[in-house]
C-alpha cells in the first residue's frame, strides 16, 4: 500500500472508529479524537489510546485490558487485522468494551 493510500485509509478508519464509540458508548464513557488520535477514558481512569503509526502503515492500540497491540490493513478482507494473532481491530475492541461496559458493545 502506497503511503497516501495508507494515511486516507487509517484516517477514515479512525473516524469512523470514532463515530462508532461515541454512538455506542459515549454517554458512559468519555471518548475523545483529535489530531489523528483516538482516546477512549474510562469511568475509573483507565484509557485506551489508538492511532496510526504512518512509518510501519499500522494502527496501534493501547489497551487497559489487552496491552500493546499493532494492526495493518488486509487488502483481500479490507480489516485492520494484528500482527500477532489475525484477529481484527473492530473485534478486540468489540470484546474488550463489550465486558468492560456489561453490555454488547457491537463495532
Amino acid at each position: 500500500m502506497d503511503m497516501q493510500t495508507f494515511e486516507n485509509t487509517a484516517n477514515e478508519t479512525l473516524e469512523k472508529l470514532f463515530e462508532a464509540l461515541d454512538s455506542a458508548i459515549g454517554d458512559q464513557v468519555d471518548v475523545d479524537f483529535e489530531d489523528s488520535i483516538l482516546m477512549i477514558e474510562l469511568e475509573d481512569g483507565r484509557q485506551y489510546v489508538i492511532n496510526k503509526h504512518s512509518p510501519s502503515q499500522e494502527i496501534w492500540l493501547s489497551s487497559p485490558v489487552g496491552g500493546a497491540s499493532h494492526y495493518r490493513y488486509d487488502l483481500n478482507s479490507n480489516v485492520w487485522l494484528s500482527t500477532r494473532g489475525g484477529e481484527s481491530l473492530l473485534n478486540v475492541l468489540s470484546q474488550e468494551l463489550s465486558k468492560i461496559n456489561g453490555d454488547t458493545v457491537a463495532l
